[in-house]
């Protein structure tokens, strides 16, 4: 035995039987092993968010989670969520109000904020902002992307009040 962990995942709705090295990180697995490279890594402890995945539901920091706690797991990448309507919004609103300048954040910064809209309905600016404020972007000063999250809100805040 070569001393590697067998793990089951379901990646991006594809069930995967995979071989990790015993202290390999998730993020590692995805860009390595399944080629998932929209999952960057920045600081890799956990800060930046550049990472950020969707693990059962929730978004987590993929390069301080070990890839062997995620036995059993549901993981969406970036790259999972091509079909998803909140995503699609998100993208379309990003795109608009210039949330994106380099785009290293964008993956892990998308995937918070499909969450915020999900799970925070009726969020205003300040909770948006404190949501996000796990995330870090170097480059747009949030504003464009405090707006795009604000816009995509409020458009689904009208679709159901409608």
């Amino acid at each position: 035995m070569s001393g590697k962990l067998a793990i089951s995942l379901v990646v991006n709705g594809e069930r995967r039987e995979l071989l990790a090295e015993p202290r390999e990180q998730l993020a590692d697995l995805l860009r390595g092993s399944l080629m998932l490279t929209g999952t960057h890594l920045g600081c890799e402890q956990g800060v930046c968010g550049a990472c950020t995945v969707d693990i059962d539901g929730a978004p987590a920091r993929s390069c301080i989670t070990h890839a062997g706690s995620c036995d059993g797991a549901t993981v969406r990448t970036i790259e999972g969520f091509a079909d998803d309507a909140v995503m699609a919004d998100l993208r379309e609103a990003f795109a608009r109000e210039h949330a994106l300048q380099c785009g290293y954040c964008t993956p892990g910064m998308l995937i918070a904020a499909r969450d915020i809209v999900l799970r925070l309905p009726d969020a205003d600016e300040a909770r948006v902002r404190e949501e996000l404020s796990g995330n870090l972007c170097r480059c747009t000063g949030y504003r464009g992307i405090v707006r795009a999250v604000l816009a995509v809100l409020a458009r689904r805040r009208a679709t159901l009040s409608s």
